[in-house]
């Protein structure tokens, strides 16, 4: 399958294609206070051409990636000394290192982890074949580049599986067909976050096993989110999910902070109990799902304490305090010095680190990164020297300058909630890697080829994928905050 070019099709067909788009994304207005306003989710018109090598290639690395981020994140004493130069500085490192000192004071009691990750990635092209390349043959020459590594509230799941699902609807109506030349569908990716992520929580949940509370007669999954919140389109279909399975895993909602310690309670044995008043009865909580709690100003005194209760009790936590932290650039620098990998992979699993720049006389070429998640937080090219001169020097070592990475322009319409236009874009592909382990300190099971000195791996698996496209004189990718724009992979062979 060819890359698509938007320039082929008639101006009739795109705006009858815009039609069509707005029609899926369509919701029934509010004119009553009594039910919640809305907006669409941003999204690329016609699907973005990827070479399915470097697609296939993001895929088998996940599984690996999961088990490096769980070995990481069973290391304390490693994380600690990544990480002790920036605590004092970095309020967010601070506040997560104390919670885990505070844990850890009175002993962990849940030995077992959830991880729901999202590494991603951008194709890149060496400076002197992207001024000497043809659109095909610039994505044939383009090699991936990781951008980062997420750990912790990893979204865009839901969002991704709907948009895949309209772009194959628009294929099958012939929306993408030019010159009498027949639209392959099948080259565009299929996705299946909101099954993988259900299956992992369930699979944790049933790992938990029965309500060990007296009283208690049943268990639960808790979803911790943020107040007013804007990506909840992002998040209600997981939880749908859940309850939509042949058996039901009871999933609730609830914000993070006061609300954790107004209506949560350890138990005798530390068991998390859910008592809120519009339940009949109590529950005990067999996962917590974090999807709040990546943002510095949410742990005052009152968050601290919410998150030092969940991360006390006997609750799976996804993901626990350590397995956030492994989320920072400082980590995520420090494994790529030479040597570390293979301290915490298998031999046979052993990958080459990426280098990261360090030069800012070349500043165009770099981004300076905090380890701040939820966009909108990076500094880009000529910004980071003012950036860095209006910057106390001793909050230096909270950020890590990258290495800016050069991908193919692929032309696109690009419908956001407010514009439509077209033009030059980028994008960025994020593969969903879904694992449960077990430390080894604590295990019981025999080591294998599943297991090392750190870890049991309970399961190890690929998820799905996020697909993101932006114009490419916009910085930031984040949809959220309207730059970004969900997209889908057509997998093309060069």
């Amino acid at each position: 399958m060819a890359p698509l070019k938007m320039e082929d099709l008639s101006e009739d067909r795109i705006l009858h294609l815009v039609d069509q788009i707005k029609d899926w994304q369509s919701i029934v207005r509010s004119q009553t206070e009594n039910t919640v306003s809305s907006y669409p989710v941003g999204v690329a018109c016609f699907p973005t051409a990827v070479p399915r090598s470097r697609f296939d290639q993001a895929i088998k690395l996940q599984t690996v990636f999961n088990r490096l981020y769980c070995a990481v994140a069973e290391d304390d004493q490693w994380l600690y000394n990544v990480i002790r130069d920036i605590i004092p500085t970095d309020s967010l490192a601070k506040a997560l290192w104390s919670v885990h000192e505070a844990v850890k004071k009175d002993g962990y009691v849940q030995s077992i982890s959830l991880g729901l990750f999202r590494s991603d990635y951008m194709l890149h092209l060496d400076h002197d074949k992207e001024m000497e390349s043809d659109d095909e043959d610039e994505l044939s020459d383009a090699s991936l580049k990781q951008v980062e590594m997420n750990t912790f509230s990893a979204s865009g799941g839901s969002h991704a599986d709907k948009v895949q699902v309209m772009h194959h609807y628009l294929a099958r109506t012939g929306m993408y067909e030019t010159s009498g030349v027949a639209f392959d569908s099948t080259s565009l990716a299929t996705n299946r976050n909101i099954k993988s992520i259900g299956s992992s929580l369930a699979l944790a949940h049933e790992t938990y096993g029965h309500a060990r509370s007296k009283g208690v007669k049943a268990t639960a999954v808790l979803m911790i989110v943020q107040p007013n919140n804007f990506n909840i389109a992002d998040e209600r279909p997981i939880e749908y999910e859940l309850w939509d399975r042949q058996v039901p895993v009871p999933t609730y909602r609830l914000e993070f902070g006061a609300d954790v310690l107004q209506y949560t309670s350890l138990g005798q044995d530390r068991e998390l109990l859910f008592q809120p008043p519009w339940l009949e009865s109590g529950l005990e909580i067999s996962v917590v799902y974090m999807r709040a709690g990546y943002e510095a100003h949410e742990y005052d005194d009152v968050g601290i304490k919410a998150r030092i209760q969940l991360e006390q009790s006997t609750a799976i936590k996804c993901p626990s305090v350590l397995s956030h932290i492994t989320t920072f650039k400082k980590v995520q620098q420090a494994l790529s010095a030479p040597g570390t990998l293979e301290a915490f992979l298998p031999g046979h699993e052993g990958l080459h680190a990426r280098k990261l720049a360090c030069d800012l006389v070349q500043s165009m070429n770099y981004i300076l990164k905090p380890s701040l998640e939820g966009g909108g937080h990076n500094v880009y090219g000529s910004d980071i020297p003012p950036y860095l001169s209006l910057t106390p020097e001793a909050q230096w070592s909270s950020y890590i300058l990258m290495e800016r990475i050069h991908p193919p322009l692929q032309s696109n319409l690009l419908m956001g909630p407010a514009v439509l236009d077209s033009g030059e874009t980028v994008s960025e592909l994020g593969i969903f890697g879904c694992c449960l382990w077990q430390s080894a300190k604590t295990a019981d099971a025999q080591a294998s080829e599943e297991s090392d000195h750190r870890i049991q791996m309970l399961s190890n698996e690929v998820g799905g994928w996020t697909f993101k496209t932006k114009f490419a004189d916009i910085d930031e990718m984040s949809v959220v905050k309207g730059f970004g724009h969900f997209d889908t992979p057509l997998l093309v062979d060069l």
